[in-house]
């Protein structure tokens, strides 16, 4: 298992990587499946990631106390509202409907997580 653990760790460090520089993917939730399969298979990257000075707090804070800090939350709903945008300008309805949809849930339940 723990090989399966690891290429899971890797293939969600790669996608969080992606996410860093693309505003409409995520980043943090994508570590944190990293840590969990870093856990299992290698600690020692388990270790760098939540020592990285970036995002180990962030990791941790959710980690520790299931909290995201205001900065994240708003960065977070900002770049679901551009990608409305971006669907509204591109697709347009009934597709953007679903784009709103999304921003509605996800972003209802980013707002509402401790700080």
């Amino acid at each position: 298992m723990r090989p399966l653990y690891a290429a899971g760790g890797i293939i969600a460090v790669g996608l969080a990587a992606v996410g860093a520089f693309l505003p409409i993917m995520p980043t943090v939730p994508f570590l944190l499946v990293a840590v969990f399969c870093f856990a299992r298979s290698n600690p020692a990257w388990e270790k760098k990631i939540l020592e990285h000075p970036h995002w180990g707090p962030q990791v941790l804070d959710w980690r520790e106390r299931r909290a995201i800090n205001r900065r994240a939350k708003i960065m977070a709903l900002g770049a679901m509202s551009a990608g409305v945008l971006f669907t509204w300008f591109t697709l347009g309805a009934p597709l953007v409907f679903l784009s709103i949809a999304i921003l509605v849930i996800a972003g209802g339940w980013i707002w509402t997580r401790n700080e």
